[in-house]
């Protein structure tokens, strides 16, 4: 749904993704929206000791907001709570900075996708609990890139044959799964087995192997689309764990 048409938005289910100075006292607020996808909005005066929106400006937290404008620019004019505060702490706090940084970085302005919100909701109230972090970056990474419009084949290869468990594939961006050849795994392509694409197509990522192919799948995908461009958050979570 395009926003450039919207005056006012009232009781608008959102995230903050990100915050940055804007002049002496107020602050440009990046949000995740329901309807409206990732909108851009100035919260005047925030920066403010007694401002009102100042200690809601906080990430990872379900909130009610409510802005109006037409330009690029938004301006912010109220925050509530929203249901179930999260709190994120350790590694999965660093998850949770490295989803928003996904977002920002591969979701474009004024381009809804409910289903991704209700999905990152998710995938929040799973880190909040402190368990399967890796599984669950994993999950969401998958799903963000489906949401997107970019094909990850799994059940399926180049040739639209199904995928067999038993064999080995080399992986490739805009092309999927295909059979090594007599030069062996291109450049640039992953090699992993067949497997581990079906057990991501089930999302069950009991197995091992699965876990390792599938964290280096999604980072080689996400390094394709994102141009080789480094997440930040992503180094961090290297440095940590590995995941």
């Amino acid at each position: 749904m395009a926003v450039s048409n919207i005056t006012r938005q009232e009781a608008q289910p959102v995230y903050v993704l990100h915050t940055y100075p804007f002049k002496e006292t107020s602050l440009v607020v990046e949000l995740f929206t329901h309807d409206f996808g990732r909108v851009a909005a100035m919260a005047k005066g925030a920066r403010r000791p007694r401002s009102a929106m100042r200690g809601m400006l906080q990430s990872f937290q379900p909130l009610l907001s409510a802005w109006s404008g037409k330009s690029e620019l938004r301006n912010l004019h109220s925050l509530e709570w929203g249901e179930g505060l999260l709190l994120l702490q350790g590694e999965a706090l660093m998850c949770g900075f490295y989803l928003n940084e996904l977002l920002l970085r591969l979701l474009p302005r004024e381009d809804a996708h409910e289903t991704l919100f209700d999905y990152y909701g998710q995938a929040l109230r799973t880190l909040a609990l402190g368990k399967d972090l890796a599984t669950t970056l994993r999950r969401f990474e998958l799903k963000l890139l489906q949401e997107m419009g970019y094909a990850v084949p799994l059940e399926q290869d180049e040739h639209e044959a199904a995928i067999e468990a038993s064999r080995a594939y080399f992986y490739l961006a805009e092309r999927g799964a295909c059979s090594p050849s007599a030069q062996g795994v291109p450049k640039n392509g992953l090699q992993l087995s067949g497997k581990t694409l079906l057990d991501m197509a089930r999302d069950d990522y009991s197995d091992p192997q699965t876990q390792q192919q599938s964290k280096q799948l999604m980072r080689t995908l996400l390094a394709h689309y994102l141009d080789d461009k480094p997440l930040h958050t992503r180094q961090l979570l290297i440095d940590l764990q590995g995941l």
